[in-house]
């Protein structure tokens, strides 16, 4: 949260963005050279620090471009790197492991030195290369094309014109915070993505060692985990174009968590027989993927198009992922080794993760409803004799003439 109130006063969010690929860059490349577990745990931690913040701002940076019915599409395809790097970071690991012994260095040293400072070359690059706002970009875009998407945010902000380049834009307020904090909507829509995040870092330890135990050989293990993160970026863009495309977000969250419950569900019930069922463990493990993959553009999208004005939206957006992200410690001790390969602790967990999810998630479509149906009983016409336009602009969200995305 505090990262994307630290972004909201840079005039070019890619200046924030890049020092924070960098620093995590130059952490991930010290950890290949430190001498002992101080070391390793500074900088570990400050790894931590500085990738935190780059998802939520690069998400909030997202919302500066696109209009809310089209939003899910592009974060779809911006998650789908998550995807596709499950599918191969393991293969890349590998590799580089293979150079144990150059220089001195261990295998696993190198790997997050050439990681670390590939890292660092594509975050120098951030300052040149990633977007900034509309306005921003008079370089590369016809002032037709700036005006065009002005439009779009004046549109989005409920009709009226916000400079984020000015200072009082810029300013996050205590009201802006504790209309977030307070809003119990939010704490459901980030349990969602606890869910999403806890089965994800959990599928990512293990999914090898499932596919091994199919008895496949450490390689061709490997090699069998590409098509199930290929399912799930797929699946990810697929859902997310439908959901914009009807403007719709609870059924692409429901039904990628129901996707998720089967799977694991099959591969539970199999009793860690995996050989045995060899062609219903892979369809199993890729329906699993194929239904933890668009949740959290969804989900995301859900968060963003029910914030505004943009105060609301960077913070609530910075504290999902941030209460999403704590998923990951749950995530990583569900799959206990002694367990290998039945996991009835971590496809248990998993399954009462995505029920959990799949229940809150039309719980908040129903309260979505309820409240635009009780906003609606009261005319614009008594609104406006009620509240002056600016009262109306500064309730954001909470305005009688805002409707709920549901």
């Amino acid at each position: 949260v505090p990262s994307n109130m630290l972004l909201k006063n840079f005039k070019r969010p890619s200046v924030y963005l890049g020092i924070l690929i960098v620093s995590w860059g130059i952490m991930m490349t010290l950890t290949g050279v430190v001498k002992n577990f101080a070391g390793l745990m500074v900088t570990r931690v400050l790894l931590g620090v500085f990738e935190a913040g780059f998802f939520p701002g690069a998400v909030y940076l997202c919302t500066f471009w696109y209009m809310p019915k089209d939003l899910s599409t592009r974060l779809a395809c911006f998650y789908c790197a998550s995807a596709l790097s499950g599918a191969f970071s393991g293969l890349l690991a590998a590799g580089i492991a293979k150079m144990n012994g150059v220089g001195g260095y261990e295998g696993w040293r190198w790997i997050f030195i050439l990681e670390g400072l590939a890292t660092v070359v594509l975050g120098i690059s951030s300052f040149f290369l990633l977007i900034d706002s509309p306005r921003l970009s008079g370089k590369w875009l016809d002032p037709e094309e700036i005006r065009f998407l002005e439009l779009q945010a004046f549109i989005k902000e409920g009709g009226r014109f916000r400079d984020e380049t000015q200072p009082a834009q810029k300013r996050v307020k205590w009201k802006d915070m504790k209309a977030v904090f307070l809003n119990w909507r939010m704490y459901i829509l980030a349990y969602i993505m606890l869910c999403q995040s806890a089965c994800t870092y959990g599928n990512k330890f293990t999914l090898p060692t499932i596919t091994k135990s199919m008895g496949f050989s450490n390689t061709e293990a490997q090699l069998l985990t590409v098509p199930p993160y290929v399912a799930g970026a797929i699946s990810a863009i697929g859902f997310s174009r439908l959901s914009d495309k009807f403007y719709w977000r609870m059924p692409f969250v429901v039904i990628p968590l129901s996707l998720l419950i089967i799977g694991y569900s099959i591969l539970m019930s199999l009793d860690g027989q995996l050989g045995e069922h060899l062609g219903l463990s892979f369809f199993s493990v890729i329906i699993a993927l194929m239904g933890l993959y668009p949740i959290h553009p969804a989900t995301s999208s859900w968060t963003s198009n029910n914030l505004t004005p943009s105060n609301r939206r960077a913070i609530g957006l910075a504290l999902n992922i941030c209460i999403g992200n704590t998923g990951g410690i749950i995530g990583s001790y569900m799959f206990m080794d002694s367990e290998a390969p039945k996991y009835y602790t971590g496809f248990g967990l998993s399954l009462a993760l995505g029920g959990s999810a799949l229940l809150l998630a039309l719980l908040l479509e129903a309260s979505l409803w309820w409240e635009n149906k009780k906003k609606s009983k009261i005319s614009e016409e008594e609104v406006r004799a009620k509240y002056t336009e600016e009262q109306l602009l500064d309730m954001g969200d909470k305005s009688p003439l805002f409707r709920y995305t549901l």
